[in-house]
């Protein structure tokens, strides 16, 4: 036990002065503590937490836990959770105080989140939040966040930040597009099915590094019904790189 703890301290001391940032998985649970049968409503969050890098690790978890605000909430105003363990707590009592004015009516809420390092390098971080949740309704809404960050200075990266010239770029992109979707060149971006506003084609909200390449990922409603579910582009680094300006 005791070379185990010097073990510990020693990784934990090679991090801090090799400023390289650290990630551990913290897991937070909450169910409903009125009676219930079968799937109680609950909700469960897993989500990487940085340190080693003090105000680094800072901006990237103070960012990644705001967008869980935006993704837990019922109502129409985001929760005003100062941690986790009160995020979690305001969405069950939000089913609860549901519950309690409507007692006849049955509400299977439930939330599920993990949170992953989907890419290092030395100049991307990207974080994937995986999300699915279900407050009432024909079914649940799941799709996928990426958060990019600078992981020198834990700074966010807007998706305008990463190309050098982003029109250029959002042109090459229709064209994979359209030959993946099987969408002639001639033909409106819609004339399949799909709903680009105002029938032009548009770059993701989530755009992730992987060690394939750059995905281009479209959650459902955002260019497509439910029913079709996600639309997504996976562009190699051959393909990309030289419209990079972060990479």
């Amino acid at each position: 036990m005791k070379y185990f703890i010097i073990y510990t301290l020693l990784l934990f001391s090679v991090a801090q002065c090799s400023n390289e940032l650290v990630f551990e998985e913290q897991s937070f649970q909450k169910k409903t503590t009125l009676p219930c049968t079968g799937d109680c409503p609950s909700i469960s969050v897993k989500i990487p937490v940085a340190n080693a890098v003090p105000v680094v690790a800072d901006s990237i978890n103070k960012k990644v836990f705001s967008v869980l605000k935006e993704i837990i909430y019922f109502g129409e105003k985001p929760y005003t959770s100062k941690d986790y363990n009160g995020l979690l707590t305001s969405f069950i009592n939000s089913y609860e105080k549901l519950q309690k004015e409507f007692p006849k009516d049955k509400f299977g809420w439930e939330a599920d989140i993990k949170g992953s390092v989907k890419y290092q390098s030395e100049n991307i971080l990207n974080i994937e939040i995986n999300h699915y949740t279900y407050t009432g309704g024909a079914h649940g809404y799941q799709g996928l966040r990426s958060l990019l960050f600078d992981p020198n200075t834990g700074k966010s990266i807007t998706n305008d930040e990463l190309f050098i010239d982003k029109a250029i770029f959002k042109a090459l992109a229709e064209k994979k597009f359209r030959a993946k979707y099987k969408i002639p060149a001639s033909k409106s971006i819609n004339s399949t099915g799909l709903m680009f506003e105002k029938e032009m084609f548009q770059l993701p909200q989530n755009i992730f590094f992987t060690d394939k390449g750059l995905l281009l990922y479209y959650n459902s409603y955002e260019v497509a019904s439910y029913a079709d579910g996600a639309k997504e582009l996976l562009l190699s680094y051959t393909e990309v790189n030289d419209y990079l300006a972060v990479k």
